[in-house]
Formats: C-alpha cells, sequence, structure tokens
C-alpha cells in the first residue's frame, strides 16, 4: 500500500471513530416508564392462559443499547378440574431484568426490539370443595428469558410497542405497551 493509500485509510477510520466518539458522547441516556397488558401463553394441559397486565422500567444508554426490568402478574384463572364440587384457580407473577438492543428503521417511527436476560416466574394454585376445605400450593422457576418485538415511537417521548417474551419452560407472553421517555 503507497503513502497516499495508507494516509487516505487513517483519514478515514479516524473521521469514522471521531463521529462516533461524537455521537456517543451528545447522547445523555434516557430513562422509561410503561405498562403493558395481553395473555400469558401456558403450554399445560387443562390451563387457560390467563390475562396479563404488568408495569415496566429503563435506561437507554444509547439509541440502541439499554436495560429494562418489568413485573407482570396475571388474573386469578380457572382450571378445569373434571371433578363435581371442586373449584381451583391459578394465577402466574414474573419478574424479570433485560438487556435491550433496539433496531431504529430509518425514516420511521418503527423499530424493532430485542431483549435478553432474567426471569422468575411464580405460579400460585388454590382449590376448595363445597364442604368447605381448601388446599393452596405455589412453584417458582428462574432462568434465562428473552424476547422479540416491534414498537413505534409517536414522538420523542411516548412509545407503543408489541413483545413476544419466553420467560420459562411452558410459559411465554404476548403483550402490547406504551411508555413514556423522559
Amino acid at each position: 500500500m503507497n503513502t497516499l493509500q495508507k494516509a487516505l485509510s487513517a483519514l478515514v477510520v479516524g473521521s469514522l471513530l471521531t463521529v462516533s466518539a461524537q455521537a456517543a458522547v451528545n447522547y445523555a441516556g434516557q430513562p422509561y416508564v410503561g405498562v403493558k397488558a395481553g395473555k400469558f401463553l401456558v403450554d399445560t394441559d387443562g390451563l387457560d392462559d390467563p390475562t396479563a397486565y404488568g408495569i415496566y422500567a429503563g435506561y437507554n444508554f444509547d439509541p440502541n443499547f439499554g436495560a429494562e426490568i418489568e413485573y407482570v402478574g396475571s388474573s386469578d384463572t380457572d382450571i378445569e378440574t373434571g371433578v363435581r364440587g371442586v373449584n381451583a384457580e391459578y394465577n402466574l407473577k414474573t419478574y424479570g431484568a433485560y438487556g435491550t438492543y433496539r433496531y431504529q428503521f430509518p425514516n420511521t417511527g418503527l423499530y424493532a426490539k430485542g431483549k435478553i436476560g432474567f426471569a422468575k416466574a411464580e405460579l400460585d394454585v388454590s382449590a376448595s370443595n363445597v364442604l368447605g376445605g381448601s388446599v393452596s400450593d405455589s412453584d417458582s422457576d428462574s432462568g434465562l428469558a428473552g424476547g422479540i418485538g416491534l414498537g413505534y415511537n409517536f414522538n420523542p417521548n411516548m412509545s407503543i410497542e408489541a413483545e413476544y417474551d419466553y420467560v420459562a419452560e411452558d410459559i411465554a407472553l404476548l403483550t402490547v405497551g406504551a411508555h413514556y421517555k423522559f
């Protein structure tokens, strides 16, 4: 490579590094809070999918990378027991912490979102019979979790997004949420 090519290569690389560093310096970060609702998708025979509702908060370190925490709970959902006079119900709760990545589609408010992290799912079950007897139990599972979604920025502070999340074995979550960025 001759001296002119080396000098031009150094100039291009230096310019790109300067632009990237300047973009990182100018981005001050952006916290946000939001609400979501949807359905837990439970892959277990005899259990209906409960309605899900939750809150979440996050921080965008730059336009693409961030971190997010969330809590999602469910309504009490009936369980088909098949036994006359026995009523049973369950509910789910999940807690998660994720790293996020957003890809902003050029010249639109549309973005794609991916997240990966850890989640804890808690299942509470209770049953009662017509004679007044009752029993309850709970179980939990923690592990690697993640999700994908699409969102839309209405303006610099308001966004909506739809997500599909894998929470734990046999438990997924499909939600629509809205959040406000500060």
